[in-house]
């Protein structure tokens, strides 16, 4: 990155979104992110299930690989087009399907991974909050994947800022912005990884549910905080009391985490 003395902001590093493509077939950066964040938290389930105690094999954790991808595309995608640009789409419903040309909402993802993850631990027989709760240590590893290739794609970067790291956007126009993409890898993605181990090595992983409820908890206030410097969609705009839908969505996910918190259940010996 460089320094621009006439904004006094960082520019924009030139990546291209694309790593390489040979005629119509093209790898990005994107779905390289999509790819990663399955394929490690894939393996670190893999190792939690070996644990001793545990309810889930690594068999079964080998086997969801394929129920949670379907779940996180199908998800994110169905989340977008009816959270985001229903009426778009509704007027071009052909372009639903172009998922290449971009547009997934985490909330749809997660909520299709909900869907496939109860459906699968039922056809199973695995405890579902056991199954949950390795998901939801490993669900920041994409979390963090993600929001790097987002600001590697010059998407969903935050508001005007004076702050000294503010980056130059290609379509951001000429005021710095927030690198908000970078703020929510760090939140959302690392620290929350980082509680999430540490927390599996107290007594509170006895309590099924209890780490699905502290991920649910933290993602949602740390995705609320950061819409404070995020800009919100512009088909969208601020909504009720200067609120974004990435902050409205949030609020379910705090109420359903809290539950989880305190909810009282038989604690695993």
């Amino acid at each position: 990155m460089t320094l621009s003395t006439q904004f006094l902001a960082i520019a924009f590093p030139e990546i291209d979104p694309i790593i390489f493509e040979l005629g119509p077939f093209a790898i990005r950066w994107y779905a390289l992110a999509y790819i990663a964040g399955l394929v490690i938290g894939w393996r670190l389930m893999m190792r939690f299930a070996n644990a001793p105690g545990s309810s889930v094999t690594d068999k079964n954790v080998d086997d969801f690989l394929v129920w949670a991808t379907l779940g996180v595309i199908l998800g994110g995608r169905l989340g977008y087009v009816l959270f985001y640009k229903p009426e778009y789409y509704l007027s071009n419903p052909a372009e639903i399907f172009m998922v290449w040309q971009g547009g997934m909402s985490f909330h749809g993802g997660f909520l299709g991974v909900i869907v496939a993850t109860i459906l699968f631990t039922r056809s199973k027989k695995i405890p579902l909050l056991d199954f949950a709760d390795l998901l939801a240590t490993v669900a920041p590893v994409g979390l963090f994947f993600g929001r790097i290739a987002n600001f590697i794609n010059a998407e969903l970067y935050g508001r005007t800022t004076d702050v000294p790291w503010g980056v130059l956007f290609p379509n951001g126009g000429d005021l710095p912005r927030h690198p908000s993409q970078l703020y929510e890898a760090l939140l959302e993605g690392l620290l929350l990884f980082v509680i999430m181990l540490i927390l599996r090595k107290t007594d509170l992983v006895k309590k099924p549910g209890f780490l699905t409820g502290v991920f649910f908890l933290g993602y949602a206030l740390a995705r609320g905080f950061v819409e404070f410097f995020r800009q919100p969609d512009a088909h969208l705009g601020f909504l009720a009391g200067g609120f974004t839908m990435g902050q409205f969505l949030s609020v379910p996910m705090i109420l359903i985490g809290l539950y989880f918190l305190f909810r009282k259940s038989p604690v695993k010996k």
